[in-house]
This record gives structure tokens, C-alpha cells and sequence, in this order.
């Protein structure tokens, strides 16, 4: 076994290192070919503290019930008032920034979850995100 990488190996691996672009999670694959079960909400209109109690609720009792994949629509922002208020953070708070960074930051949901990804154009794209739930071990 030859100990000195190449320059081709080193430079593909600081690309690599340097990627935004997040791994494939093998473990997804099982989860998308079995029959998933799957449980949506729609968060337009939603005030921020509110749309945090939803989906705090919404996680724990779809845990509960052994569902697998959950579509959050949160909506874009696009018609957020709160760009015109020069003391509330543009991003943080719409909800497509914000309710993601929630359960982010909370670690009994967190605690439930396997993986956060953008929705599919056909789930709301951009406008929404998948959350794949973790196997209840209670069911």
C-alpha cells in the first residue's frame, strides 16, 4: 500500500472537503422503495411562534403513530410582511427559514428525526422540506 497520495488524489479530495453539497444517505434508499408512510401540513398564514407550537405537535404525534416522512409546506416568504420592518431578521423570520432552524435546534425532536431535506418540485419545491422520521421503537 503506497502511503503518498497522488496530486490528482489530493485535489479530489480537497474538493470534495471544499463541497457544499451534502453525502447521499444510503440508509434514505430503504425508507423511499418500502411503503412509507407519509403525513403532510401546510403552514401558510402561520405566525412564526405559532407555526413552531404546530409542528413541535405535529412531529411528536406522527413519531407516535410510526410515520416515516413528513412534507412541511412553510411557502417561500414571498408575501412576508416582515421585509418591511427594518428590526425583524429578513430570513429567520419566514418560515421557510425559521421552522426548519426550530427543529434544528431542538433536541427531543431532533431526537426523532433521521434527515431534513428540500421537497421534490411535485411537493412544493423550494417552498417546503422533508422531514424522515426515525423508527418508533414503541410500535
Amino acid at each position: 500500500m503506497n502511503n503518498n497520495p497522488s496530486d490528482k488524489d489530493k485535489r479530489d479530495w480537497e474538493q470534495f472537503i471544499s463541497s457544499k453539497d451534502k453525502l447521499y444517505d444510503k440508509d434514505l434508499k430503504n425508507i423511499e422503495k418500502k411503503n412509507v408512510r407519509i403525513k403532510s401540513i401546510d403552514l401558510h398564514g402561520c405566525t412564526l411562534e405559532n407555526a413552531n407550537d404546530i409542528i413541535y405537535e405535529f412531529i411528536v404525534q406522527s413519531f407516535t403513530e410510526g410515520i416515516q416522512k413528513l412534507i412541511v409546506v412553510t411557502g417561500k416568504g414571498l408575501h412576508s410582511e416582515n421585509e418591511k420592518n427594518p428590526y425583524v431578521s429578513r430570513d429567520l423570520s419566514i418560515l421557510k427559514y425559521s421552522v426548519p432552524d426550530f427543529i434544528k435546534k431542538n433536541k427531543k425532536l431532533m431526537g426523532m428525526i433521521h434527515d431534513i431535506s428540500e421537497a421534490k418540485i411535485e411537493d412544493g419545491g423550494s417552498g417546503a422540506f422533508y422531514v424522515y422520521l426515525k423508527k418508533n421503537k414503541n410500535i
